[in-house]
């Protein structure tokens, strides 16, 4: 079996080939990141333009890469959402063409599900169920993974995702975009206990998430020291880092003591999403997992971020199980993997900044 997977939810232009013995026959990812730095986030017009400029040579670098035509192909994955609508429907459009010209089944992939999914491209042993925390700029949820296309939601974001606290904390400290990097850059000079800055919702009942208030306290620890010097900028990030990594330990905690309760033993706990890079919250979650006597399985960098590996794999399992999907398949902008989990308690309707999902 092998898939095309296309990725074009937010500002990376990806390409992929992948087959169903797990082997990465090619992975090109486009950074639009010097094109959004100006402006300090995404520029949903420029991300779409942008993708409509590189998806198709990139496609073709891509089955140049693996050495495949698309009479090799025995499918097409495209992620159809969640994410910024224009760009999503390039990805999904372009997909949509090769599936319909070249007779291919066509996935459309709910780019969570990607994420999701990603760690059993990589290992092969990890069955189902298992627990996830996904982290990334527009999402911050646990989730029940119970097989491809069944998940429980535990837990959300009440407010604002985790990626998009550490970029907003960026921005405040004038460290750049993209700000995961920066932060944990700056942070690795700054002393983690020097600014007295807030867990949302941590030692409460429950498992879900809050991080604007966290926002909120930093902009308040950059305003009381005027000029910032280059280590208030290293203790601020430090110490923001600290007390995100506390809040994610704090409600992933609360989810295993969950599934205990209910006899639920999950195989393993995964960690996927673009802030699963960042090396101290992976040290902490870690730590966290062999406490509880989990195994933790957290894909490579590489497919902590958006990609189109993780969406031809999860194409991959998908077609094996003939979950294959018809040419007017809609892009969504909005499209939890539980769809039936509704707001979260505590949430506002969310609005254009809000949560993608």
């Amino acid at each position: 079996m092998i898939v095309l997977g296309i990725e074009t939810s937010c500002d990376e232009t990806a390409a992929a080939i992948v087959t169903g013995e797990r082997r990465v026959l090619a992975d090109l990812v486009l950074s639009q990141c010097a094109d959004h730095a100006p402006y300090g986030g995404v520029v949903p017009e420029i991300a779409a333009r942008s993708h409509v400029e590189h998806l198709d040579g990139l496609v073709v670098r891509a089955m140049a890469d693996a050495g495949v035509g698309f009479a090799d192909l025995d499918g097409v994955a495209a992620t159809a959402g969640p994410g910024l609508i224009g760009a999503v429907m390039v990805g999904l459009m372009t997909g949509k063409a090769i599936a319909a010209v070249h007779d291919l089944p066509l996935l459309a992939v709910n780019h969570l599900e990607g994420h999701a999914l990603s760690p059993r491209l990589i290992d092969e042993t990890l069955s189902f169920p298992y627990l996830l925390l996904l982290v990334s700029g527009g999402h911050c949820q646990l989730l029940l993974v119970e097989e491809v296309d069944r998940y429980r939601r535990l837990g959300t974001t009440i407010d604002d995702a985790v990626g998009e606290a550490f970029d907003k904390a960026a921005m405040l400290l004038g460290l750049g975009y993209p700000g995961g990097p920066a932060i944990e850059r700056r942070a690795k000079d700054g002393d983690s206990g020097a600014v007295a800055l807030p867990r949302p919702l941590a030692g409460r009942p429950g498992c879900d998430f809050s991080f604007s208030g966290l926002k909120t306290a930093v902009l308040h620890a950059v305003q009381a020291r005027g000029e910032l010097s280059e280590q208030d900028r290293a203790d601020i990030a430090a110490s923001f880092q600290t007390a995100a990594a506390d809040v994610l330990v704090d409600r992933t905690s609360n989810a295993i003591a969950q599934l205990s309760a209910e006899d639920c033993t999950p195989a393993a706990l995964v960690v996927a999403g673009g802030v699963a890079a960042n090396r101290e919250i992976r040290h902490r979650i870690e730590r966290l997992a062999a406490s509880r006597g989990l195994p933790l399985a957290i894909p490579p960098a590489r497919l902590c971020t958006d990609n189109a590996a993780m969406i031809a794999w999860a194409g991959v399992e998908r077609l094996g199980r003939d979950m294959i999907d018809p040419l007017d398949a809609p892009p969504r902008a909005r499209w939890p993997l539980d769809e039936g989990a509704g707001l979260a308690r505590g949430a506002g309707t969310p609005g254009r900044l809000g949560p993608r999902a």
